[in-house]
C-alpha cells in the first residue's frame, strides 16, 4: 500500500515539474499575433494562388501589416482581389495605397497548326515540362508552345484553355486575374503579364523566337525574323530589338498600330481594337471632270490631226 502511495506521489510530483516547465515555456516563447493579420486576411479572396509573391493569403495579410507599421504598403498587391481590395486593406490599415493599372496574361505564340507544321511526334510523358526537357518538340520552333497544357493545370481560375483547332493557350480575359501561375507553369516562357490596357486594347510581339531571320521563318510562317522595320516605324521609342526579336514595351506603346501595319510577317498583333472600315471612295469635283475629259479631246484630236 505504501508503494502505490509513494508511486502516486512521484508521478504527481514530475506532472506538476512538467507542467511548471511548459508554462514557464509557453510565457517566454509566446509569439503574440496581431489581430490586424487576421483582419486583413478576411478581406483578402483566400485563394492561395501565389500571385503576390508569397505563399498564400496568410502570409500576404502578415506582410501588408507590416508595411503598414513601417509606413508603406506600396509594391504589395494582390492581383486576384485587384484594386477594390487593396483599398479596403488601406482604409483597415489607415493607409493610402496607389493606383494600379489591371494586367491579363498574353499568350506570345501564333504557332498554329497551320502556320507551324508538325515535322515529328512525341509519345513521352504529356506534359510541356516533359517534353521540353526531351527537345524542341514536335515542330522546328525550339521556342514556341508545346500545347500540351501545363498552363491549364496551373490556372486555378478556369481563365486559360487549350484551343483543339489551334493546339494554342487561349485566355479569358474576363476570368483572367493575373495571377502568373500560367507564366510560371510554361518552361518556355511564352505567357506574360501585360497592362490590359484602354478599353482593353494591347499591341505586341506573337512570338519568342530568338533565331535568325531566315531559320524562324522556316519553322513558322508568322515568326518574327527580327528585321527592325517596327522599330523604325514606332515614333515613341517602344521597340527594341533584340536577339533576332522584337519586343514591345507596353509603358511607352501609344497603340498607334503603326507597327502592325508595318511588320512583314504579321508576328505583331492588336487585340480588341475595332474593325477599320473601307475607306468610300471620294468622288470627284465636277469641274476637275471637266477638266479631265477636256484635256482627253485635246489628246484625241492631237492624234488624229497627227494621223
Amino acid at each position: 500500500m505504501n508503494f502505490i502511495l509513494l508511486a502516486v506521489i512521484v508521478l504527481g510530483a514530475i506532472a506538476f515539474v512538467a507542467a511548471l516547465i511548459l508554462y514557464v515555456c509557453a510565457k517566454k516563447f509566446a509569439v503574440h499575433e496581431d489581430h490586424r493579420v487576421s483582419e486583413v486576411q478576411s478581406l483578402l479572396p483566400g485563394a492561395n494562388c501565389g500571385g503576390c509573391g508569397f505563399a498564400g493569403c496568410a502570409a500576404m495579410a502578415g506582410a501588408l501589416v507590416k508595411g503598414a507599421d513601417s509606413g508603406s504598403i506600396d509594391g504589395l498587391l494582390c492581383p486576384v482581389g485587384g484594386q477594390e481590395t487593396m483599398k479596403r486593406v488601406a482604409d483597415l490599415l489607415g493607409m493610402t495605397v496607389s493606383e494600379t493599372k489591371p494586367r491579363v496574361a498574353v499568350v506570345r505564340c501564333n504557332g498554329t497548326c497551320e502556320h507551324r507544321p508538325r515535322v515529328t511526334g512525341y509519345s513521352g510523358l504529356r506534359t510541356c515540362a516533359a517534353m521540353n526537357a526531351a527537345g524542341a518538340g514536335e515542330t522546328l520552333c525550339g521556342y514556341g508552345c508545346l500545347g500540351c497544357g501545363d498552363c491549364v493545370k496551373a490556372c486555378a481560375f478556369d481563365a486559360i484553355h487549350i484551343n483543339p483547332d489551334t493546339m494554342l493557350p487561349e485566355v479569358d480575359e474576363e476570368k483572367c486575374t493575373a495571377c502568373g501561375g500560367c507564366v510560371k507553369a510554361c518552361p518556355r516562357h511564352i505567357i506574360e503579364l501585360r497592362d490590359k490596357g484602354p478599353k482593353g486594347r494591347r499591341v505586341y510581339v506573337q512570338c519568342v523566337n530568338k533565331d535568325k531571320g531566315a531559320v524562324a521563318r522556316k519553322a513558322c510562317e508568322v515568326a518574327c525574323i527580327g528585321c527592325g522595320k517596327c522599330q523604325k516605324v514606332c515614333k515613341f521609342d517602344a521597340i527594341t530589338v533584340e536577339n533576332n526579336l522584337s519586343y514591345i514595351d507596353y509603358n511607352k506603346c501609344r497603340l498607334c498600330t503603326k507597327c502592325v501595319d508595318e511588320c512583314p510577317t504579321g508576328a505583331i498583333v492588336k487585340v480588341n481594337f475595332p474593325v477599320r472600315k473601307p475607306k468610300p471612295a471620294v468622288e470627284a469635283a465636277p469641274e476637275v471632270v471637266t477638266a479631265a475629259k477636256e484635256q482627253d479631246n485635246k489628246v484625241e484630236n492631237k492624234e488624229e490631226k497627227e494621223a
